[in-house]
């Protein structure tokens, strides 16, 4: 729930006692005589439907469409009126902020969200795929991502890019090889939470383990990146004729006359065995000095007030020269703070929770969107933006980059580190009296990146959304 004015709650409570009989000790009754209401009263009481004609709320409060269960509709503080014409519930209640932004957003802003599951889905033997790019959402300039599942022994097969690729192992155990720029030899195998990350021409392959295979998610570090552009191995083979296959490998040409005649991409193949028995043995193989994956859950987590934050970018995963990334978990009632990106265009990942973010992009200009499990987000480098837990559990998220460190700035930060004088005659010249409670807040200067509201105001307010 978040906080109202209590002007707000004498209409809910109005509505939900008019009509009321003014027995003895009824809450109607109490209000009449000026006195307060009891405990039960705040429990049983429900916040009033936002989506009605009558409703206020000057302070744009979020509202959890999804896990209230309420249909929005175009009503915001007496604007607006009812749908006549073709209308998908579904989606308005992924999108309560887009049916009825508030009041503060204003302008054109280009779309800032694509859920996974409107994307085209590959199916191939024992796995898919499907992908976000600039194809998909305009915005994804930068990065594009796939989702990949692959089933239990299920291969990619061997490839290579021309684009660098990073991974997030969503669940699941995946074997990951590949051959570096020196030709050293690279096999681990990874678990959810783990990253894996490939430059850009390095040759590699993946493979399902366990029970269920893995899934995960891939970035390209090029907006316009296609999983149908994948140099295979398979692909390159059948496209070569047999006779410089012959001459390259050193066998006779017949030898490869049952290859396979169209690419394999995602197959089912054999179960490997452990590392050590699968590394390759050879006259001159040699393993690889360079470490291309790194546990990224396994990173002492930064506490905050209302979550926690891994960063994982080039300063401890030094392979990873074109990507960084953040793993956030935001509490409910808590706020990614407000902040800006300055050296990239922040591509999100939201794995679990509700969300809602207004992308200031300046010169009077905002937009207000709604994220959840398995939706992508971007904000364009510089644009200011926080991220508000809108549901009733934990929001678990990547911030992902196309830059080699991560960097932010806190406008809380900045506010407490800036000549008080010159705050309160930006903001506060006509309320001397807020301007000192709100440089009271400021004057640590602290940088909290996922922060929950203090609670010092009225803790009845506080909890029934007034």
């Amino acid at each position: 729930m978040h906080i109202r004015s209590g002007a707000l709650f004498l209409a809910a409570a109005a509505g939900q006692l008019a009509g009321a009989v003014p027995v003895q000790d009824s809450p109607r009754q109490r209000l009449l005589d000026g006195k307060g209401l009891p405990d039960k009263f705040w429990k049983d009481l429900k916040p009033a439907n936002p989506y009605k004609p009558g409703f206020r709320d000057p302070y744009d409060s979020a509202r959890d469409s999804v896990g209230e269960k309420l249909d929005p509709l175009p009503y915001r503080n007496g604007l607006g009126a009812s749908v006549l014409g073709p209308w998908n519930p579904d989606r308005a209640r992924q999108n309560p902020d887009l049916i009825r932004p508030p009041s503060t957003d204003s302008g054109d802003v280009a779309n800032m969200r694509w859920s996974f599951v409107d994307s085209h889905v590959r199916i191939e033997e024992g796995g898919w795929t499907r992908q976000t790019t600039i194809r998909e959402m305009g915005t994804s300039a930068q990065i594009a991502g796939v989702n990949m599942r692959l089933d239990k022994g299920v291969i990619r097969e061997l490839h290579w890019h021309k684009e660098a690729e990073w991974a997030y192992v969503l669940d699941g155990e995946v074997r990951v090889t590949a051959l570096d720029y020196e030709g050293g030899s690279f096999i681990d195998d990874v678990g959810k939470g783990d990253l894996w990350y490939f430059p850009s021409g390095v040759p590699h392959s993946l493979q399902g383990l366990g029970e269920n295979g893995t899934e995960f998610l891939l970035i390209f570090d090029d907006g316009h990146f296609s999983e149908e552009s994948t140099f295979l191995l398979t692909d390159w083979l059948k496209h070569t004729p047999k006779s410089v296959l012959a001459e390259n490998f050193h066998v006779a040409p017949e030898i490869f006359d049952h290859i396979p005649q169209k690419e394999k991409y995602i197959f089912q193949g054999t179960h490997p065995g452990s590392i050590s028995e699968e590394r390759p043995t050879g006259k001159h193989v040699k393993k690889s000095k360079y470490q291309f994956t790194h546990r990224m859950l396994a990173q002492e987590p930064h506490l905050t007030s209302g979550g926690e934050v891994r960063i994982t970018d080039s300063k401890n995963f030094p392979l990873s020269k074109t990507i960084a990334s953040a793993h956030v978990i935001i509490q409910p009632g808590a706020i990614r703070e407000m902040h800006w990106h300055p050296n990239a265009d922040e591509w999100s990942f939201f794995i679990r929770g509700r969300a809602r973010v207004t992308v200031f992009a300046s010169s009077g200009t905002a937009r207000t969107f709604n994220y959840g499990p398995g939706d992508v987000g971007i904000v364009p480098h510089n644009h200011g933006h926080f991220v508000e837990n809108i549901g009733d559990e934990p929001i678990e998220m990547l911030e992902i980059f196309r830059a080699d460190e991560f960097r932010d700035f806190s406008l809380f930060q900045w506010l407490g580190e800036t000549p008080q004088r010159q705050v309160l005659d930006t903001l506060f010249s006509e309320d001397k009296e807020a301007g000192e409670v709100f440089l009271q807040k400021i004057q640590d200067a602290k940088k909290d990146e996922v922060r929950k509201f203090d609670g010092e105001t009225d803790e009845e307010e506080e909890r029934y959304d007034l």
